[in-house]
């Protein structure tokens, strides 16, 4: 039954989530020693069903690690601002969670919703005085750092898209600088990178453990070239011929 959990919140399913909640799976109990809902945010999948799942294993009990977490999580801008209302410097809170991709370190909820890709959570944070520069914890070997802007121009299937547009609109700096940034800690794919902006980070998409598509990080270096008024040179090589080539020439 695990194992069904396992693959459901990877898949963003709520199908399959009902389908285990009904064969008995208790969503208020630790599941291999983890929260329902930390399973779910841990997962390597970003899409528009992750809210739903949250909302469904709320409703079956699951207890949250942090409960502020909980309006960013649903994208939920109303209940943002009903948590806002009653909770001193919400915006400011702080929080740490486990992340496939850029590390949720010692992070403001800003950087949360940029994470997972939830514009409307992020419009009511910035409308409450969420700082879009805001910047995460910094570890004992000097790692982290980021504004909520390089969780954004990595996203997986390019979901974040919008954040990033509205990041920017908000006054985003491209050129905030981190020295380093540890990609998927703990994961498989794991990669330490080094002396950051976020187009630096939006090129190292290329790297094949980033799994990520190379017309949509051309399009996100554009836009960020854009945004610090840098010109924006033809970029005629994308997908990259050699590349293309190699491929077919191994099949």
């Amino acid at each position: 039954m695990s194992y069904e959990f396992r693959v459901a919140c990877e898949l963003h399913s709520l199908d399959r989530l009902h389908a285990a909640l009904a064969a008995g799976l208790d969503a208020r109990a630790p599941i291999e020693g983890k929260g329902a809902i930390t399973w779910l945010t841990e997962m390597y999948t970003r899409s528009d069903r992750f809210a739903g799942c949250v909302r469904l294993l709320l409703d079956h009990g699951a207890e949250p690690d942090d409960p502020l977490t909980v309006p960013v999580l649903l994208n939920d801008p109303h209940a943002i601002a009903a948590m806002a209302s009653h909770t001193r410097d919400y915006t400011r809170h702080r929080v740490t969670m486990a992340s496939a991709f850029t590390p949720l370190a010692g992070v403001s909820l800003l950087h949360v919703a940029a994470e997972f890709g939830h514009v409307e959570a992020a419009r009511a944070l910035l409308a409450l005085g969420a700082d879009v520069n805001d910047r995460a914890a910094v570890d004992a070997d000097g790692l982290g750092g980021q504004t909520p802007l390089f969780h954004t121009v990595n996203a997986h299937a390019d979901r974040s898209l919008p954040v990033t547009r509205l990041l920017l609109e908000a006054g985003a700096a491209v050129d905030a600088r981190v020295a380093g940034l540890v990609w998927g800690r703990g994961c498989e794919w794991e990669t330490a990178l080094f002396d950051l902006t976020p187009l630096a980070y939006a090129q190292l998409g290329t790297l094949p453990q980033l799994h990520r598509d190379e017309r949509q990080i051309a399009d996100t270096v554009r836009l960020l070239l854009a945004a610090a008024g840098r010109a924006v040179p033809p970029l005629p090589n994308v997908p990259n011929r050699y590349l293309r080539e190699r491929d077919t020439s191994t099949r």
